[in-house]
């Protein structure tokens, strides 16, 4: 669980509460389900317009790397490499091959297979880069879908205050009326804004990060499996994949 992210929010959402009450206001005064429908709905709807099902899906599914981003080994990665290096200097190609098992993450074993196949470095790497690319792609592809919400939510708001305006001048003869569409009109745009500035953006940036993380450790494999294909050292391969490693 990433504290940070639950602190973060937790300390968004009663920075709010907080100065509504700082404010002599209720908590209950920023609560309005029909400006919460007309915000999320439309900003939701418009960005399903514009965005592919797959890109749309993956979004929902890499959701949760918001709270739980998934660690990558990047420590473990170097040992491994290393202890393949030692291998295939020890042992020839074929020795490195019988270590081989389905237990290896695909993506690593399609580069160690090519590897014992005998194919030169640049064609590993030149390879292995394609696979990267797609899927960093394909990932940020699916976080924009959160950076569109930002963008689209602000707007939507201010579409709720006019509709909230709207009300209020259809009732214009009925006082008592005229609260409830007052009411929406400006919490449909701080909800707008708020969406945007507090929840949104910070999703997008922090699935960029994330995928940041996961792109470096993928070129940290690639560079060892092609620095293996070179013959290299392997105490030169660790210290070069150590530099990948954040301290």
């Amino acid at each position: 669980m990433d504290r940070l992210t639950i602190v973060g929010l937790f300390i968004a959402i009663s920075a709010i509460f907080g100065g509504q009450i700082l404010e002599g206001g209720k908590i209950s005064a920023l609560l309005n389900p029909a400006a919460f429908v007309i915000v999320i709905g439309g900003s939701f709807g418009a960005v399903m317009i514009q965005t592919h099902w797959k890109t749309f899906t993956k979004a929902l599914k890499i959701l949760g790397w918001v709270f739980r981003p998934p660690v990558q080994p990047m420590q473990d990665g170097v040992s491994k490499v290393t202890a393949w290096s030692h291998l295939a200097r020890r042992e020839g190609l074929l020795g490195l091959e019988q270590s081989l098992d389905k237990s290896i993450d695909p993506y690593i074993l399609k580069g160690l297979n090519m590897l014992v196949d005998g194919n030169e470095p640049d064609a590993i790497r030149s390879a292995m880069y394609v696979d990267l690319d797609v899927t960093a792609r394909e990932l940020l592809k699916a976080s924009k879908v959160y950076e569109s919400l930002g963008g689209y939510s602000p707007t939507v708001g201010i579409v709720g205050a006019v509709l909230g305006l709207i009300h209020v001048m259809g009732n214009l003869a009925n006082p008592e009326l005229l609260g409830a569409g007052i009411a929406t009109a400006f919490i449909a745009t701080i909800y707008g804004v708020g969406f945007a500035n507090l929840i949104f953006l910070p999703i997008y940036h922090k699935l960029r990060a994330v995928i940041s993380d996961k792109s470096q450790y993928m070129e940290m494999i690639i560079e060892g499996i092609s620095c293996i294909a070179e013959g290299e050292n392997p105490r030169v391969i660790e210290t070069k994949l150590e530099g990948f490693v954040s301290h």
